[in-house]
């Protein structure tokens, strides 16, 4: 006899089809909670914010304009953002929210503080 010996190996075992979803299913975890959900959470509450708004209220839009609503309606609002000065603007490019009822200015003149004389 010849002292070769052939050994002959089966089919690999690979891992399992739940083993190879596993870390794929952990990632989207982390993705769902780490990004998608506070996401989702932040557009709920601005939607709220935009449903919510009335006259007197102050406004960033997305531009950066900062005014007053005079008049509120479906889709437009119309903002104050000088004396005589109205523009209107979409609903949905409003920001965020400046102010609510932003107080009125008295008319009466400031108090001068004691200070040192």
């Amino acid at each position: 006899m010849n002292g070769t010996v052939w050994a002959q190996a089966g089919p690999a075992a690979g891992p399992s089809l739940l083993a190879s979803l596993v870390p794929l299913l952990l990632i989207f975890l982390v993705f769902y909670f780490l990004l998608i959900r506070p996401q989702q959470q932040k557009q709920r509450e601005h939607q709220k914010m935009l449903a919510s708004l009335k006259v007197n209220d102050e406004v960033v839009t997305s531009g950066g304009l900062i005014g007053r609503i005079v008049q509120v309606s479906d889709r437009i609002l119309t903002l104050e953002i000088a004396p005589n000065v109205r523009v209107r603007v979409e609903r949905s490019y409003v920001a965020a929210l400046a102010r609510t009822n932003p107080p009125e200015k008295s008319k009466d003149k400031p108090k001068e503080k004691d200070g040192p004389k």
